[in-house]
């Protein structure tokens, strides 16, 4: 819950969407709204409720992770974290991953005067 409290803005505007484990039903009592999928009933998507989305986010990582990298230290999590963050939100993006990538590192890289 502090994870939750800590970065989602509070308020009943912002709906916090789960599967039906125990430690979820607290978000209400911290003032979100709450869509619960129960996923133990075979109930998967519930109107606009649905947690699909971050579970082929996680899946991504973690083929990721186990084909590529095979292990990450904790160290560099985050880092990881990052770049899958980077392919899944651009995933169906029209540009090529690599010009993607080309493109936000120059972005960030010091500009070189030519000779």
């Amino acid at each position: 819950m502090p994870i939750i409290w800590n970065n989602v803005p509070g308020g009943a505007d912002n709906t916090i969407h789960t599967d039906e484990f125990p430690t979820y039903n607290y978000v209400q009592k911290l003032g979100y709204s709450h869509g619960i999928v129960q996923h133990g009933k075979g109930i998967y998507v519930d109107g606009i409720n649905h947690v699909n989305t971050v579970e082929g986010f996680w899946s991504l990582v973690k083929r990721g992770i186990n084909g590529v990298y095979h292990a990450v230290s904790p160290k560099y999590l985050q880092t990881y974290l990052n770049e899958y963050q980077f392919r899944y939100n651009h995933r169906k993006s029209a540009i090529p991953m690599f010009a993607l990538m080309m493109n936000r590192v120059s972005a960030l890289a010091p500009r070189v005067e030519r000779l």
